[in-house]
C-alpha cells in the first residue's frame, strides 16, 4: 500500500523549510520553500500546509532554522505563534522547541507526531467491525499531520484490518479540504470511498447508510469539548439524532487542560472571500463539538469515554514524558 512518506509531507533541509503546497493538490504536487518564520507562518496562514500536528512540526522546523540563523527567537516564535490562533499544537511545539531549538529535536517532534497516529490508529480499531461506512469530514490524513493520520490513519488502520467497506467524506467548506485531500489519499490507499456535499451528510444518515463518524480535532479543552473544522458541530447533532456512534481521533498534543471548555477555545475568523467576493460573508474556521456529541475521543494512549474532565486528564497528565519517549 502506498505510503505518503513524513518527509514529502515536511522536511526541513539546509536552508529551507520544504513543503508539499497543499493548495495545489490534488492537481498537481509542488513543493514550497520557506526561508524565515515570516514564510512558513504566511504558508501555515494561508493553508500551503494545514492540520494541528503538520503546523505544529512545520513551526518547530522553522524555528530550528531561525535558530541556526542567529536570528531573534522572540520574534520568531511570535509570527509563528500567531498564524493560526485555534490549533493547540501549534504553541505546544514552539513551547518544546524553546527549551532546545535544535533541527534534531524538531525532527524528533515530528517522528514523536507520526508515532503517535500510529498508535491512535491501534487503540480505535476497537471501534470499527466489518462491513462499517464510516464518514469523515476534512482532512486528517497524513497531509495534516505530517505523515499517517489521526481520524484517516484509523481508517486506513481498520481498512487494512478489513473492518471498514466504505468512506464517506464531506468536501468540507469552503476550500474543499475533504473533497481534494481527503480523497486524493483515499485514492492513493486503494480504499473505497465517495465525496458528498456537506449537506448531504443528515440524509444519508436517514438512509441507514452510515455506521459511524470520525474526525480529527485542533483543540480538545479539559471537558471534552471539540474545536474542529466548521461542520463538525452538524455532523454530531445529526449522528446524535439518528443513533450514529460519533468519534475523535486526536493526539494528546491536542488537548488543552488548560482550557475549561469550548466557550473558551479561540475560533479563527478567515477572509470572507474565501466564501464571495459578491456579498458579505460570515466565515469562522472551525466550531466546537460538545462533550455530550462525543461517544469516543482516541489519544495516542487509548480510548477516552466520558467524564472527559477525569479520562483526559489521565491521558494528558503525562503528556511531556509519554512524547519524550523515542519512536519506535
Amino acid at each position: 500500500m502506498p505510503e505518503l512518506a513524513p518527509e514529502r509531507i515536511v522536511r526541513l533541509e539546509h536552508d529551507a523549510v520544504v513543503l508539499l503546497d497543499q493548495r495545489r493538490l490534488p492537481v498537481e504536487e509542488v513543493e514550497l520553500e520557506c526561508r524565515t518564520a515570516a514564510e512558513t507562518a504566511e504558508a501555515i496562514r494561508t493553508l500551503a500546509v494545514r492540520g494541528a500536528p503538520a503546523i505544529g512540526v512545520a513551526a518547530a522546523y522553522a524555528f530550528a532554522l531561525a535558530a541556526e540563523r542567529g536570528e531573534d527567537l522572540e520574534a520568531a516564535d511570535r509570527v509563528l505563534r500567531s498564524s493560526r490562533p485555534t490549533a493547540v499544537n501549534l504553541a505546544w511545539a514552539l513551547d518544546r522547541m524553546r527549551g532546545d531549538p535544535s533541527r534534531d529535536h524538531a525532527r524528533a517532534i515530528h517522528e514523536e507526531e507520526v508515532e503517535r497516529c500510529r498508535r491512535m490508529a491501534a487503540h480505535a480499531l476497537e471501534l470499527f467491525h466489518p462491513g462499517m461506512r464510516v464518514l469523515t469530514h476534512c482532512n486528517t490524513g497524513g497531509l495534516a499531520t505530517g505523515g499517517y493520520g489521526t481520524a484517516l490513519g484509523a481508517l486506513r488502520a481498520a481498512w487494512e484490518r478489513e473492518l471498514i467497506e466504505h468512506v464517506w467524506v464531506d468536501e468540507t467548506r469552503p476550500l474543499n479540504q475533504g473533497a481534494r485531500l481527503t480523497a486524493w489519499e483515499l485514492e492513493q490507499l486503494g480504499i473505497p470511498y465517495a465525496v458528498i456535499a456537506d449537506s448531504a451528510a443528515a440524509s444519508l444518515m436517514a438512509a441507514g447508510e452510515v455506521d459511524a463518524v470520525a474526525t480529527g480535532a485542533d483543540r480538545i479543552a479539559a471537558n471534552g469539548d471539540t474545536a474542529n473544522k466548521i461542520g463538525t458541530y452538524g455532523l454530531a447533532v445529526a449522528a446524535a439524532y439518528h443513533g450514529i456512534p460519533f468519534y475523535i481521533v486526536a493526539p494528546t498534543s491536542t488537548v488543552d487542560l488548560a482550557i475549561g471548555t469550548g466557550d473558551d477555545i479561540p475560533i479563527e475568523q478567515r477572509d470572507p472571500m474565501e466564501i464571495t467576493s459578491r456579498f458579505p460573508a460570515h466565515n469562522p474556521a472551525f466550531d466546537v463539538t460538545p462533550a455530550e456529541l462525543i461517544t469516543a475521543i482516541v489519544t495516542e494512549l487509548g480510548v477516552h469515554r466520558e467524564p472527559y474532565r477525569e479520562s483526559l486528564a489521565a491521558a494528558a497528565g503525562p503528556r511531556t514524558a509519554a512524547v519524550d519517549i523515542a519512536p519506535t
